[in-house]
């Protein structure tokens, strides 16, 4: 059971990445730290899909 929700929000946090980087490139959004927050959420997500396969 504790497998399949940290894979839901591994995928969860890998759709925010998604989303949160096509509108990084295809609208030329930026804030702040973005530079910071994409790699960290990419990194936990892959960190999380891996434990809950």
């Amino acid at each position: 059971m504790a497998d399949s929700s940290t894979r839901n929000l591994g995928l969860r946090i890998l759709g925010v990445w998604l989303l949160l980087w096509a509108l990084f490139r295809f609208v030329n959004l930026s804030f702040a730290y973005d530079h910071l927050v994409l790699p960290i959420l990419a990194l936990v997500a892959g960190v999380l899909l891996i434990i809950g396969s």
